[in-house]
């Protein structure tokens, strides 16, 4: 199994920094020696943000609907040739601001089943200025938008903080965290971040032995995870440098490569298990008891399994999605699972 692809989700509604904080993290890996890729998305029939960033990052554009709907069926596919095409190093995907990202997981996942990449982390930029104002029409459909964006977030950026004073600073923060108890809070002016938080995400390997040598000059920040219970989305399987990462009990999406053939009645009965947090799973299995490959669905406490015959290799791997539910003991079981073939 090669190394994973990280994937970043960038969003946050129209006009609060995505595009910014998008460019500057281009930049970070590329002064670092790193292949970045982007998928954008926008409503219209031209990509304006699309224009900013350099024309050596590969990039894939989807114009003219938002993923999350007219074109959602496409992205799958879009980041799946975007990856095999460049072979980049990371991944993201900047949403329009209109855009639903509880919606965009799952093109993500379904593209994380056909080569290797992880969705890493879902980074909401917020405009403190707007939350501020619409904040006072809480039944407005774009407050509802906002809401949806900053509770869907494994990271929360809070930026434009300059344009507020800071006792209402002070109370916008306590409404991230009413929306979202788990994500760490970045307060930034033109989102101004420490961008190694994308690398402690990843787990990139190169990034991880440089950042250890440059270890005097690194400014901890909140992101950090130092101890906190983020919601980060994090992953397993033999390509998780999994000494890098901290285990948390909000996890979004976990994505385990399977090192060997697997029981078929032994899976049934896991996920059959699996606790009410575990709303969504899906997966391409190979079984010890079946020649070909099985597409895998989970969905409202039911499953499915369709057989397949792919006309190229792909992994056997699971994804599953869930709030707050317990990643160590599903990683716990989904070893056992493995240890009973080997």
């Amino acid at each position: 199994m090669k190394q994973a692809v990280p994937v970043h989700i960038l969003t946050g509604f129209l006009g609060s920094g995505k595009t910014t904080l998008l460019t500057q993290a281009i930049d970070y890996y590329k002064s670092h020696g790193l292949k970045p890729a982007v998928l954008m998305n926008e409503l219209g029939d031209v990509n304006l943000d699309g224009m900013m960033v350099d024309t050596d990052v590969p990039m894939s554009e989807m114009l003219g609907g938002c993923i999350c709907c007219t074109i959602r069926g496409d992205l799958g596919m879009e980041l799946k040739q975007l990856v095999d095409e460049h072979a980049p190093d990371v991944v993201f995907v900047e949403c329009t601001g209109a855009a639903n990202p509880i919606e965009i997981l799952d093109g993500v996942t379904d593209a994380s089943l056909l080569t290797a990449m992880e969705l890493r982390s879902v980074v909401t930029v917020v405009d403190a200025a707007q939350l501020s104002e619409r904040s006072a029409s809480p039944k407005s459909k774009t407050y509802r938008l906002m809401e949806d964006q900053i509770r869907c977030a494994t990271v929360l950026i809070l930026n434009k903080t300059d344009l507020v004073a800071p006792e209402e600073l002070v109370r916008l923060e306590a409404l991230l965290r009413e929306r979202n108890a788990a994500a760490p809070i970045l307060r930034t002016e033109r989102c101004a971040v420490d961008l190694s938080l994308f690398d402690r995400l990843s787990g990139l390997p190169e990034r991880e032995r440089l950042r250890e040598s440059d270890e005097a000059e690194h400014v901890h920040t909140e992101a950090c995870g130092h101890g906190a219970h983020c919601g980060h989305a994090e992953h397993g399987g033999a390509h998780d440098h999994g000494d890098h990462h901290h285990t948390h009990e909000h996890v979004m999406v976990y994505t385990h490569y399977f090192q060997t053939l697997i029981d078929s009645e032994a899976f049934e009965a896991l996920v059959g298990s699996l606790p009410a947090q575990i709303y969504r799973a899906k997966g391409i299995l190979k079984f010890t008891d079946t020649i070909n490959p099985f597409l895998f669905q989970y969905a409202y406490r039911e499953m499915d399994f369709v057989k397949i015959t792919p006309k190229a290799e792909v992994p056997s791997v699971a994804v599953f999605i869930g709030e707050h539910f317990d990643k160590s003991e599903l990683v716990r079981k989904l070893a056992q699972l493995e240890e009973r073939q080997a």
